[in-house]
């Protein structure tokens, strides 16, 4: 929307203030600066609004809007005079207006920094978190125009309003004066506010997915008449799962007289069903979609799942095509997943919904699987089908228009039918999101994540996203910040979620190891050695072990309280003939799930070489049926497949229903507790009780089970620390200034800063670490000898002698530093030196600085990364560590738990705590020098970048050599401000 000619010239329409959000329901709306073109839309707007509205808005019968009301209400100068709408289907279903007013309550303009507020919404409408939505809006509007206090008077019967501005969690006052409530809320975001958005974003976002996979009713538009192509596919599918909902199909060439297709009803457009439509699946030519779309909204669909390919894949006119897709559908209200989707996938008994092109439906289960590739997508559902691994939702968003994983981790968040949370993610479109997302998810329950197109420095098709500078594996270091499981592969990433969702959480790194196979018990010890596993020596059971022999030793290491976890190994038996025996899988499982069931809740996992059957007889978890004694001579009975119901295809490994969830909101467990459902123990005479025998997962390499088993113990310890988080210590404040840093900045950038940056001198980067705390040693420019001569008498031999040439800075290996010059004489030789060997002092610009105490080198640094947000990162100096990537991450901002980690997760870790009987350094004066950076570059985004290098850390203290600052106008966040979708 654009402003016509009346608008003033000297405003211009804020284009940036219009943004789509997601209502408490789960809908859209868009929300936009009022125009004058909007003077019809408002007068209809009115005239649907209540007797009963229009009196709380303006405290008086108001049956209709005057031209003079019209006219004031649709001219704003946007900034003493603000108006905003919401609007579904192009339509109005709310406003709110401010004015700048003064202290005595009348119009002003700037410097006056109060406005009074009023809202109204459509009564059909209310209760849909319109309100609240607009007015994070309109108040981040306001603190852009200077304005930092709302005023509103309120009706005291007018509850809703009043429960709007009490619950936003802004600071506020409120007092009764002449019949009204008076409310005046301060704007300036508290913790409390960012709180109550961020949770009132879960529950929307969550929603929306929500209306997506668990619909009444699906459509499927473009069933083809003959069997097969795309739509009839679905249609097939919907139907073979059983879906508990209404189905029908949807073609526009169907005959007049055609009542059904494959025993559903049969119509040429969603008008025509005459019955509420909750899902419609697009499976039509690109060109066609609009049409569809434009059906569907008018006529009350919620949600789209468009298959059709053709839109941003296809270069720049599908983007263009997919752009208005998005904007097309949300206008009135609808979200999208996809287009080129695959489709998506719902296990949960009250819905089976299957309106995807899987040819084969995964089983129940505790697991959530996102990806943005169908191919991956297909090759996923293969292989957990084979390995009997059941799903509890499934979703394949091919371009990701709209819909996204972060959707998804909201959803999952509070989703009690999944444990576990599998996401294969080419592009992440808001990455700051992300990992706020993924750390809460991850405090309560495992997600696990493989990022796709990790070097090829392209972004997928269609996928619209900023591009990241950090390398692959800083975005791995911040992962796993953030409590999200980084594999590297699909099949590392079916490996963990298999444990992940079938095992309890370790209690540590300690494995006990045991088999029928000595060599099999090596590799594993050794792949556990590798992962930074302490397992304990193998126990071998020789190649005679029966299945009871492994379900006594397996039952030992479980009741051993110096094992936190199981490796099983096993190969096939061998026979009096010399031949292998295999075919006794399922009774080895049997004990191996007996002894697993009634044992202490640890992790177990299987490694087994060509045992017919026992991966498949893990995979089944049985119920609680009571157990036949196990003997080699005698195997339970197969499950019987009849079991499963007819209209679901389910591997007769993958019988067992689902677990019972937790009823309630998510709360984090300890480690240990996940999933201890499977598990039941007795006491010393005790009757057994009859054990659940959960599924165990089984691995076909050693490698495999230990890469598995160490994510989950680091996991574990993750959610063991994430439970007491970290904290900024408060002795900072007393040493920061920060409203002297801000005004330095500014005076720094200047009126008209360059959108591009500048780096700042020595002496104006000193300054401005000093505001926090972070002194530099003193350099001297030394453009001759005598010039260090006298620079040395200053500041006091001994001294160093420095090159700061941009080629040669922080290259000691190059000959650029000379250290320890106790007198002139050494300072004259060494000056002579370094020019004889590396050129003319102006090409050198020789610098000189008073010797620091001996100590470990390091480098300490922060960057503004475009997709990752600030990171705080730290290693040793030198030209090892940056040719071995020896550098350690943090997201900004860093707390005392993550500057102690930091230091401490560098390979060359060792060297600051007394490696090889050195002196360990001052840990603790080097974390503190971390959290002063890290609060630097958080308080003010105008620092995009910090450089101290090197930093020298001795026994006691530290010493900051160098140091470089960059500043540029802050860079756009996404993460911060009013709740909005991602742009199209």
């Amino acid at each position: 929307m654009q402003p016509t000619p009346e608008q003033s010239p000297h405003h211009a329409y804020p284009d940036h203030w219009e943004a789509d959000v997601v209502l408490r329901d789960g809908g859209t709306a868009r929300i936009r600066p009022i125009t004058t073109d909007d003077a019809e839309r408002l007068v209809s707007f009115y005239e649907q609004v209540s007797d009963e509205s229009k009196y709380y808005r303006f405290f008086a019968p108001y049956p209709r809007l005057s031209a003079k009301d019209v006219h004031r209400f649709t001219h704003h100068d946007y900034v003493d005079r603000v108006g905003l709408a919401v609007t579904v289907g192009g339509e109005f279903i709310a406003t709110v207006r401010y004015d700048r007013i003064d202290e005595t309550g009348r119009p002003a303009s700037a410097p006056a920094d109060e406005a009074e507020v009023a809202f109204l919404v459509q009564d059909a409408h209310q209760g849909r978190g319109v309100a609240s939505a607009l007015l994070e809006h309109i108040a981040a509007v306001a603190r852009e125009r200077g304005i930092r206090r709302f005023a509103a008077e309120v009706l005291p019967a007018n509850n809703k309003m009043i429960k709007v501005f009490r619950d936003a969690g802004y600071t506020q006052q409120r007092s009764f004066e002449d019949g009204a409530v008076h409310l005046t809320l301060d704007l300036e975001p508290t913790a409390e506010s960012l709180a109550v958005q961020r949770a009132r974003e879960q529950r929307a976002e969550a929603r929306s997915v929500q209306r997506l996979i668990a619909p009444g009713s699906v459509a499927v538009i473009g069933t083809g008449r003959n069997p097969g192509g795309v739509g009839r596919t679905v249609l097939r599918n919907l139907l073979a799962a059983g879906f508990t909902g209404r189905t029908y199909a949807v073609n526009s060439a169907f005959a007049a007289d055609q009542a059904t297709i494959d025993g559903v009803p049969a119509h040429r457009s969603i008008g025509e069903i005459g019955e509420p439509v909750d899902l419609a699946v697009v499976a039509v030519p690109a060109d066609r979609v609009p049409e569809a779309v434009t059906d569907c909204g008018e006529h009350g669909v919620q949600g789209l799942v468009v298959l059709s390919a053709g839109y941003a894949e296809w270069g720049a006119e599908g983007r263009e095509r997919q752009r208005e897709l998005v904007r097309q559908a949300r206008s009135y209200g609808m979200r999208i997943i996809g287009p080129n989707a695959f489709g998506v996938i719902n296990n949960s008994d009250a819905v089976r919904l299957n309106a995807s092109l899987a040819p084969e439906s995964p089983a129940p289960g505790r697991i959530g699987l996102f990806t943005q590739s169908g191919a991956i997508g297909i090759a996923l559902l293969s292989g957990l089908y084979r390995r009997g691994a059941g799903l509890s939702t499934f979703i394949s968003a091919g371009n990701r228009a709209d819909i996204s994983g972060n959707d998804f981790l909201q959803y999952w968040y509070e989703d009690p039918d999944t444990d576990v949370a599998l996401l294969y993610l080419e592009s992440l479109g808001n990455p700051r999101k992300f990992t706020r997302l993924a750390r809460r998810t991850a405090a309560v329950k495992p997600v696990v994540v493989v990022k796709g197109a990790r070097h090829s420095g392209s972004t997928p098709p269609g996928h619209a996203v900023p591009v990241s500078r950090i390398p692959d594996a800083t975005v791995s270091a911040l992962m796993r910040q953030a409590g999200v499981i980084r594999v590297d592969t699909v099949t590392e990433m079916v490996d963990a979620g298999l444990l992940l969702a079938d095992q309890p959480l370790p209690a540590g790194p300690r494995i006990a190891i045991l088999g029928n196979s000595e060599s099999l018990g090596l590799l594993t010890y050794d792949a556990c050695l590798a992962e930074g596993l302490r397992p304990r020596p193998p126990r071998d059971l020789t190649t005679a072990a029966t299945p009871q022999n492994f379900r006594d030793a397996l039952a030992e290491a479980l009741a051993d309280n110096n094992c936190d976890a199981v490796v099983v190994t096993a190969i096939p038996w061998v026979g009096e003939n010399g031949e292998a025996e295999s075919g006794d899988g399922e009774v080895l499982a049997a004990a191996l799930r007996t002894a697993a069931a009634t044992g202490p809740a640890k992790p177990v996992a299987v490694v087994h070489v060509e045992i017919g059957g026992l991966a498949e007889a893990l995979a089944a978890a049985t119920s609680t049926a009571a157990v036949p004694p196990v003997a080699r001579a005698s195997a339970p009975a197969a499950p019987d497949a009849s079991t499963a119901p007819a209209d679901r295809a389910v591997p007769p490994t993958a019988l067992a229903a689902p677990s019972t969830a937790p009823a309630g909101p998510p709360t984090p467990t300890t480690p240990g507790d996940h999933l201890t459902r499977q598990r039941s123990t007795t006491g010393p005479g005790d009757t057994p009780a009859v054990p659940t025998l959960g599924r165990i997962p089984a691995y076909p390499a050693a490698e495999r089970a230990v890469r598995a088993l160490a994510e989950a113990v680091k996991y574990a310890q993750w959610r063991r620390q994430a439970a007491v988080p970290g904290k900024v210590p408060e002795f900072l404040d007393d040493t920061i200034d920060e409203a002297g840093a801000a005004a330095r900045i500014d005076a720094l950038l200047g009126p008209d800063p360059d959108p591009r940056g500048r780096s700042l001198g020595h002496d104006e980067a000193c300054e401005l670490l000093g505001r926090y705390g972070i002194t530099v040693r003193p350099t001297l420019p030394a453009p001759d000898p005598d010039a260090a001569v006298a620079a040395a008498a200053r500041l006091g031999y001994p001294v160093a002698l420095k090159t700061t040439a941009p080629h040669l800075r922080h290259r000691a290996d190059l000959g650029g530093v000379r250290l320890d010059l106790a007198n002139e004489a050494a300072l004259r030789r060494a000056y002579g030196e370094l020019t004889d060997l590396l050129g003319k002092p102006t090409e050198l610009q020789p610098v000189v600085q008073s010797m620091a105490p001996r100590g470990v080198d390091t480098v300490v640094r922060a960057t503004i990364d475009p997709a990752a947000g600030a990171v705080l990162s730290f290693g040793l100096a030198g030209a090892p560590s940056e040719l071995l990537g020896d550098t350690a991450h943090r997201l900004v901002p860093a707390t005392d738990r993550d500057a102690a980690e930091l230091i401490r997760s560098i390979r060359a870790a060792p060297v600051l705590f007394g490696w090889r009987g050195s002196a360990p350094v001052d840990s603790a004066a080097l974390e503190e020098l971390l959290l002063r950076v890290s609060r630097l570059v958080d308080d003010h985004p105008e620092v995009v970048s910090v450089a101290l290098e090197p930093v020298v850390v001795a026994t006691q203290g530290l010493t900051v050599l160098g140091a470089s600052v960059r500043l540029a106008p802050p860079p756009a966040r996404t993460d911060l401000g009013p709740r909005r979708l991602s742009n199209y």
